[in-house]
């Protein structure tokens, strides 16, 4: 992922932004990645990632993060996105008692797949649950593929209060979109 800077721009009228009631619109280098997070919550920049938190931190309840790469241009539609999520979350080192099903979602603009598991917290000695999100999509007028993690890391107890959350970014996921002016929003030519 490129070194991440936040940068804000009044917009312009009639610019084309719309988000849903209740959330504001993220951006990742100029249409790489693009997704709805709720208004309220606090976004952060980590050394691999871009974080939105629902509290400032360390009084937050949840982190949601976003991280993407690019590739030379692939045929991402035969990709077994599955597989590939499924080989990512092996990986992770905390001590997992459960895992869902991975669904798959295949879409027009891009191809995703996303699971949860259950863990206990090592520093809460809890349960926690996490959900990962892994999706591809292309830019044609760069000829690259766009490679998407997200994570959201939370409490069992926010359970019903966080999906609401997740389906919309998922919903809202765009990639390797070129938006060339960002204060007036994509354009269609």
């Amino acid at each position: 992922m490129p070194k991440p800077r936040s940068q804000s721009h009044p917009l312009k009228a009639g610019h084309s932004w719309k988000a849903r009631p209740g959330y504001r619109i993220f951006v990742a280098d100029r249409g790489a990645v693009r997704f709805d997070f709720p208004h309220d919550w606090i976004m952060r920049f980590d050394e691999d990632a871009v974080k939105f938190y629902d509290l400032e931190p360390p009084a937050d309840t949840c982190t949601l993060a976003v991280s993407y790469r690019r590739f030379p241009a692939i045929d991402w539609r035969r990709l077994p996105v599955a597989d590939l999520l499924r080989d990512a979350v092996k990986g992770d080192e905390r001590p997992v008692f459960r895992r869902k099903k991975i669904v798959p979602v295949r879409r027009d603009d891009l191809v995703l797949a996303w699971t949860e598991f259950h863990f206990t917290d090592p520093r809460e000695h809890r349960e926690a649950r996490s959900r990962f999100c892994l999706a591809f999509g292309e830019n044609l007028t760069f000829r690259v593929c766009i490679q998407c993690l997200i994570t959201l890391d939370y409490w069992p107890e926010d359970a019903a209060r966080l999906a609401p959350v997740w389906d919309e970014v998922l919903r809202s996921l765009e990639l390797g979109a070129v938006i060339e002016d960002p204060t007036r929003g994509k354009t269609v030519n």
